[in-house]
């Protein structure tokens, strides 16, 4: 189907949602492999490694690895790093936050999802943080349903976060399609107003990934042209589901098989 804006959104079958789980279900497991291992002294490389070598052992292949040049297996983003951060050797800290996000291809269709786990003890407003943001995901995700609009997702998100107190929700960067590709249209905005953009139709498949900060949604990009951070320097939180549309409603793609 097309948008208004005549770009082209990808309606899945049933059969293709079934692949799409498959990949999810490895995406998810990597998601826990990784989270088992975090803890002072790990560095985010060593939990690359742990991804990469579930996603292989599972048949699959990481999607983000040479995507558009980057150079790993997940995005690992500490602290005040958003998304998009470069796993390297500097050892995780007692009272740090690690957004883990990840992707995998599964014959040829994509799985996309993050979490942001705490490192040992995190302070109370940490823990808040890390709520506020996985809980705005989940309202997100329940607004996906079959004759809604795109931005009811978008509302559902930002109206959470704004009812828990004073965040920063970032504007630059949101969900999007996934299927045959791991970005596809349309984008998906973590605010707005509702009864926006695209109908929501039974078989889009969607990834919802709201980024909430302490402080104030300004960004920046570091010189690696990737890692985006927040430009006060605040800590930040990321969560993520792929998900499909369906007429009983959304379905989450990137958990275990049953």
């Amino acid at each position: 189907m097309f948008d208004r804006r005549g770009r082209m959104i990808q309606i899945k079958t049933p059969a293709q949602i079934e692949k799409m789980r498959a990949a999810g279900a490895v995406v998810a497991g990597a998601l826990a492999a990784m989270e088992a291992q975090v803890a002072p002294g790990v560095t985010t490389r060593q939990l690359d490694s742990v991804a990469s070598d579930h996603i292989r052992a599972a048949g699959a292949l990481p999607s983000f690895l040479g995507y558009h040049g980057f150079p790993a297996t997940i995005c690992a983003s500490v602290n005040a790093e958003i998304v998009h951060g470069f796993p390297d050797d500097v050892p995780l800290e007692v009272g740090d936050v690690v957004s883990l996000d990840c992707g995998a291809i599964l014959d040829g269709w994509h799985g996309d999802a993050a979490i942001t786990v705490p490192v040992g003890v995190i302070t109370v407003e940490l823990t808040e943080l890390l709520r506020v943001t996985e809980e705005s995901m989940w309202r997100g995700i329940r607004a996906a349903r079959p004759g809604g609009r795109l931005t009811d997702i978008s509302y559902a998100i930002e109206s959470y976060v704004r009812s828990q107190g004073r965040y920063g929700i970032i504007e630059e960067y949101g969900g999007h399609g996934i299927g045959t590709e791991m970005h596809q249209d349309p984008h998906v905005l973590n605010h707005g107003r509702p009864g926006r953009g695209p109908v929501l139709r039974a078989g889009m498949a969607l990834a919802i990934e709201p980024m909430v900060t302490l402080g104030q949604p300004r960004t920046q990009v570091l010189d690696d042209d990737w890692t985006v951070v927040t430009a006060d320097g605040s800590r930040s939180a990321h969560f993520e589901h792929s998900i499909a549309v369906t007429a009983d409603g959304p379905v989450v793609l990137t958990v275990p098989l049953d």
